[in-house]
């Protein structure tokens, strides 16, 4: 569908890619990956055509499309929400003028001239192009996607300039989703949701019909969606057969046979050159000597890459709280005339290892700050528990940074003990490598200064730490030893984050965080997902499969009339369930009869030459056949959603 072939590419004197060469097909679904640097984002644009190759060649044939999401910078204005994501059917809208235009010069020609008959043909084309185009659910699509992204009903109407940053990078993801392009670019699409979103956006990419490439560090979501993993280092790419899991294995397969292969090779040219060497001024030799010289000058050298580093991080492990970390007892908080929290009861006790999730606007850096004891609230008490150490990182931490000092002497600072004699391996882990120890807090960018404020938090010796978003601006490995790091801590923590490859391992609660409060839950985020899920089922369809399995665990020691009485009830209670919406899937088929009957008759008016002569009963008709068409594309939706909802609870009842 899509090649890349012997491509090369260099930047700022390094090369990037040397004779890379890759192939994408229709369905792939692909992880791209490899350290900071490394290319990743240089490779999509080429992909994309925004970026030229050095050297080498991109195919593709001509009917593929290719969409691509950055990592940021996207701003979108001017417009209503709703009327921005609706951009992303430019085919459609254009169609749509055009039938327009038709209509309009059919109001006014003469019924009996050429012209019209000609312009009501287009006309005819057009429609049956909308059609075509599925153009009737573009609303239900616009508003599917917007939803799944987090968006609200209320928000179709706001203007997209009001959206901070982090809501104008999934406006970009709803309009890029909605056009549907063949090749599907992401770059880290899951640094701006929370983890609703990242569910549905997985649930969605699992179903997209196109191929995917895919560049995160969320190990959950490459290892649920890829299939085939692109490995960046050293200007070179390397194809896995799996996802980010299998290639991490894989890769120390390869580095075995890669260096067995090295050793292979730097033997056999010992002996060529000893060869060359001892007989190089032989006369008799002289032919041999040339064919070993010309050999050595064509052999490809096996490279082995560097292996990294192994960084361990340890927190200076603190003195002991009390049992009691921190409670806060009937606390109210009120932006304006919102009200976040309305007598708010939380109680931390030492060894609690908490992930705080929710969607966006809930309140989870709202409820961090609070515990952190830097965010005012109208109403309540807060009281830290006995001994108690506090440490936080949230992203105006960023912002407090003395500009004037260089990245060594911040953290060097609050430094104590003989982690000071490690600093700049730890910076290492947080990606400030060789000079950039040296480099002003002021020339670093954002992303920068975020990881530099957090790696100062952490070497300050506390017992309670409470971290917001601490992985968005750090790669695979450096997430690796920030998880080891508190893995091994002894102190308590909370943090706020939707990382689950990352939480999943270290935390032993999950708070959910909503507008009506929030709510606890035993166990890691996977488990916190699994029992969202089970809450999601229809009640009834739960009890109905409870029943069952007791059923079937009895069926071994009931006698055969009492298996049928209980089958009977069985299927009382599946009849019950089902009469209600069974009612609902018939009244809307009746509705559609009527909507289709009505659309016919419609079609039929509009096919008389004579239709347009009455210019406003022909305008009062085309609104109303628009109208139609649009109200049956939600009522088919509706119908398959109330089918799929019968056949699920029929399923479940087996």
């Amino acid at each position: 569908m899509l090649s890349l072939e012997h491509i090369s590419t260099q930047f700022g004197g390094r090369t990037l890619f040397d004779n890379v060469s890759l192939m994408i097909g229709p369905h792939d679904r692909i992880g791209l990956v490899g350290s900071n640097g490394a290319g990743k984002s240089t490779l999509l644009k080429i992909i994309l055509g925004s970026n030229q190759a050095d050297k080498g060649t991109v195919s593709k044939a001509q009917y593929i499309t290719v969409g691509y999401l950055p990592q940021d910078g996207v701003i979108a204005s001017g417009k209503t929400l709703y009327k921005e994501a609706e951009t992303a059917f430019e085919a459609v809208m254009e169609v749509q003028r055009e039938l327009d235009e038709a209509h309009s010069r059919l109001l006014s020609l003469d019924p009996n001239s050429p012209e019209y008959s000609e312009t009501l043909e287009v006309y005819g084309e057009l429609q049956h192009k909308l059609e075509d185009l599925d153009a009737f659910r573009t609303k239900s699509k616009v508003e599917r996607v917007l939803m799944g992204l987090g968006f609200s009903v209320t928000d179709l109407e706001r203007q997209t300039e009001e959206f901070s940053g982090g809501w104008q990078m999934r406006i970009a993801l709803a309009k890029l989703l909605l056009k549907e392009p063949s090749i599907l670019l992401l770059d880290e699409p899951t640094n701006h949701l929370d983890l609703e979103s990242l569910q549905w956006l997985e649930e969605y990419l699992h179903n997209y019909n196109g191929a995917i490439i895919l560049v995160s560090h969320d190990r959950a979501f490459l290892d649920s969606l890829t299939t085939k993993t692109f490995a960046l280092s050293m200007g070179k790419l390397e194809v896995y057969t799996g996802n980010y899991s299998f290639y991490e294995k894989e890769k120390v397969v390869r580095k075995e046979q890669q260096i067995n292969a090295f050793k292979n090779q730097q033997k056999q040219l010992k002996q060529t050159q000893q060869f060359i060497d001892r007989f190089r001024y032989k006369a008799t030799k002289a032919r041999q000597v040339q064919s070993r010289i010309k050999q050595l000058e064509k052999i490809e050298l096996v490279e082995i890459e560097d292996d990294e580093e192994e960084i361990h991080f340890h927190f200076p492990q603190p003195q002991s709280s009390g049992v009691t970390v921190m409670e806060l007892n009937e606390v109210c908080k009120m932006y304006g005339e919102k009200r976040v929290f309305d007598g708010l009861h939380y109680t931390i006790e030492r060894g609690d290892r908490i992930a705080v999730v929710g969607v966006n606007g809930a309140g989870k850096s709202t409820f961090s700050r609070i515990l952190a004891g830097v965010e005012p609230f109208s109403d309540g008490k807060r009281t830290i528990g006995y001994n108690v150490i506090l440490s936080y990182f949230g992203q105006h931490q960023a912002e407090e940074l003395d500009l004037s000092k260089e990245v060594l002497q911040v953290v060097d600072e609050v430094a104590v003990g003989d982690i000071r004699t490690k600093l700049r391996t730890i910076l290492g882990s947080f990606l400030f490598h060789g000079d950039d120890v040296f480099k002003k807090v002021a020339v670093l960018s954002g992303g920068e200064k975020s990881r530099l404020a957090l790696a100062k938090m952490l070497l300050q010796p506390a017992n309670f730490l409470i971290m917001d978003e601490p992985t968005n601006h750090l790669d695979m490995r450096s997430k690796k030893v920030l998880q080891e790091a508190l893995a091994a801590y002894e102190g308590t923590y909370v943090i706020v984050s939707h990382d689950r490859a990352f939480l999943d391992p270290i935390v032993n609660k999950v708070i959910e965080v909503t507008t009506h409060g929030i709510r606890t839950f035993l166990g890691n985020v996977s488990d916190y997902i699994a029992k969202k899920k089970a809450e999601r089922e229809p009640t009834s369809s739960r009890i109905l499969s409870s029943e069952s399995t007791n059923i079937i665990k009895t069926n071994a020691t009931v006698f055969e009339k009492d298996r049928k009485r209980i089958d009977a009830e069985l299927r009382q209670q599946l009849s019950k369930k089902l009469k209600p919406i069974k009612r609902k899937l018939e009244i809307i088929e009746n509705a559609i009869e009527t909507m289709e009957k009505r659309k016919a008759e419609i079609e039929t008016l509009m096919g008389n030459p004579d239709f347009y002569k009455d210019g406003e009963e022909a305008k009062k008709l085309s609104h109303e056949y628009k109208e139609v068409q649009m109200k049956l594309t939600d009522a088919y939706y509706s119908w398959n959603e109330i089918t799929e909802e019968i056949a699920s609870i029929e399923s479940s009842s087996r």
